[in-house]
């Protein structure tokens, strides 16, 4: 009986002896060790090397190589492979690993194969290996008591390995410490949970699991470990005894304080060493050393461009280490606010919103606007609501932002909460139109309360799956004058086996996949429509085909349409040429469908 073999739906995959014969050429490659007087000499033949590590001692390399047959269903790293140590002169030591061609997984996006993974140098030793192995046979359906087992293997490598830790969820990462003190993090995508775990490599304690929790949920994070240098270069965590030291984000219903603590690994118990206390700033903690007691923060502001720091912790004081300058003062006066509203459901939603400078916001003169956003999907409400933005982030216009429009007399929503929820059995895209329709009337209502705009002028924008989010609030509302999709994928049938965060297939869930394809319901689009592509985009599941068959579909049954190609771009894009003409395209298409249309 053949094997289930559902795989996302890959680009630019090997497709005959052709390909084979050109990847193998274009793989190979050879390993030279080159002295400091820069003398070279061969170290390792050629082969089709996929990842070569130091260990952290020097004495040994982990190195991968990709074998035959090779696969026209999966990308090169899932083709077999092999893993092993040599040592400083290129002589093998030991075969760590070979791993079969892998076309069949169990579905889910927490499946993963069997066998020895996850290979690394465990970083606080001069040199030994760690792996983990699954202990649900990679798939998620099986039900276990744990996931993950994770083993350490001493040089030279063939001896009998070490247990060390069985992981509730999927092993994700481990931060090591010493022989007493390590931090492991597992998880579990199809409830957002994250357990964070104190163990000893050595077996000294049991484990102690620190926090389990749902790593959407920004208000409760704790922080990230801090970490220092060792004695090898490698990256282990800062520890004072048992004590460890945190670094976090800060957001709160009161807006985002920036925090540093120590936590204590042994009781789990926190302190507060310092919180950044701006209302006007934002002070992001970057690194702290124990020692001065001080920390390397960074500070900027909607006009001031940002600047690095020391913290002293004790005095609060700060000395200024950098002096850059703002380069967009053009934009340096807009005025730029966080605003807070409520979805129909009473769901808390936000977004920043930008008006022009010199915009009077007493006389509120009804400005045209532009509406950006990308959505996101939630297994529970209260992480959906909590609002993560900062009106004191520097005003930074990239080659994708919609802020260039505020020179143009543009309002601008941007980064306006989207979220897509299905709590329990319920899945996200279950009601993915509802939601974003909803979402969007939100936003819409929210900015014409204020009074500043005419919201029969405002525009709807999106790159990737904000793409496809433009095409459905097009489609399915009548909120909008006019969008712009960039890069984005409109017939979900031709991702058959899930796309984003969508886990089931067509055939398990037709219904979704037909209700959330703009391509399905073309005949309903009756805005003016954008679409730009790159012509060499490789992106899992957004073919430039996807917007050819779209647009063909749209300008066949009579809608406003126009499709933009740039050639030799990829999903995201980086030729000067094409950027300014993205520009223009948009510029154009705002002009003559949003900014100077007339009231019917």
């Amino acid at each position: 009986m053949e094997k289930k073999a559902q795989n996302r739906t890959y680009q630019d995959l090997l497709k005959n002896k052709n390909d084979e014969f050109n990847f193998e050429q274009l793989a190979s490659s050879e390993i030279y060790e080159v002295g400091i007087d820069g003398t070279a000499k061969l170290w390792l033949k050629s082969d089709m090397y996929r990842g070569i590590d130091v260990s952290p001692d020097g004495k040994y390399v982990l190195v991968t190589t990709v074998k035959k047959p090779f696969s026209y269903l999966v990308p090169y790293f899932r083709f077999p492979s092999n893993t092993s140590v040599y040592n400083k002169s290129g002589k093998l030591v030991n075969s760590i690993v070979d791993v079969p061609l892998t076309e069949e997984l169990p579905q889910g996006f927490m499946a993963g194969r069997t066998g020895r993974r996850d290979i690394n140098w465990r970083d606080d030793k001069p040199s030994t290996l760690m792996y983990v192995e699954a202990l649900d046979g990679g798939d998620p359906e099986n039900k276990v008591e744990f996931r993950d087992e994770v083993f350490l293997l001493e040089a030279p490598f063939n001896g009998t390995p070490k247990s060390i830790l069985r992981t509730k969820y999927r092993f994700n990462r481990i931060i090591w410490g010493n022989d007493d003190y390590a931090i492991a993090y597992d998880y579990w995508w199809n409830t957002r949970m994250l357990v964070t775990t104190c163990f000893s490599p050595e077996g000294n304690r049991a484990p102690k699991m620190l926090s389990e929790r749902n790593y959407q949920d920004r208000y409760n994070d704790p922080g990230n470990f801090e970490t220092v240098r060792n004695e090898n270069g490698m990256q282990v965590l800062m520890l004072n005894g048992s004590n460890a030291y945190l670094l976090g984000d800060g957001f709160s219903e009161k807006g985002q304080f920036p925090f540093s603590s120590t936590i204590n690994l042994n009781s789990g118990e926190t302190k507060k060493l310092y919180t950044s206390t701006y209302t006007d700033k934002i002070e992001d903690l970057r690194g702290f050393d124990p020692k001065k007691n001080q920390l390397l923060v960074r500070i900027e502001s909607p006009s001031d461009y940002p600047n690095y720091y020391f913290r002293n912790v004790k005095s609060k004081k700060a000395s200024q280490l950098t002096n850059f300058k703002n380069p967009f003062q053009v934009l340096a006066e807009v005025h730029k606010e966080v605003i807070t509203y409520k979805r129909d459901d009473g769901l808390e939603l936000s977004g920043t919103l930008y008006l022009p400078v010199g915009y009077d916001k007493t006389k509120k003169e009804k400005l045209p606007m532009i509406l950006w956003a990308y959505p996101r999907e939630f297994k529970d409400r209260a992480s959906a609501s909590q609002n993560t933005k900062n009106p004191n982030e520097f005003t930074y216009p990239f080659w994708g932002s919609p802020l260039y429009w505020l020179t143009k007399g543009y309002a601008v929503l941007d980064d306006a909460a989207f979220p897509i929820i299905g709590e329990g059995d319920e899945e996200p895209n279950d009601s993915f139109r509802k939601q974003l329709v909803a979402d969007s009337k939100a936003a819409i209502d929210a900015v014409d309360g204020l009074g500043y705009i005419d919201r029969n002028k405002v525009a709807v924008g999106g790159h990737s799956y904000g793409a496809f989010m433009v095409a459905n609030l097009l489609t399915h509302s009548d909120l909008f004058a006019a969008g712009i999709a960039r890069s984005g994928a409109y017939n979900r049938t031709l991702t058959p086996f899930g796309f984003q965060s969508e886990e089931r297939n067509y055939w398990e869930a037709p219904e979704v996949y037909y209700n959330m394809s703009p391509f399905m319901h073309a005949d309903k689009m009756k805005t003016p429509l954008l679409l730009i592509h790159g012509e060499a985009d490789n992106n899992s599941g957004t073919y430039p085909m996807q917007s050819e068959r779209y647009f063909n579909a749209l300008k066949g049954l009579g809608a406003t349409v126009r499709l933009v190609m740039l050639p030799k771009e990829s999903h995201g894009y980086a030729a000067k040429e094409n950027i300014l003409h993205m520009l223009w395209e948009q510029d154009q298409w705002l002009d003559t469908y949003v900014k100077n249309t007339k009231a019917e």
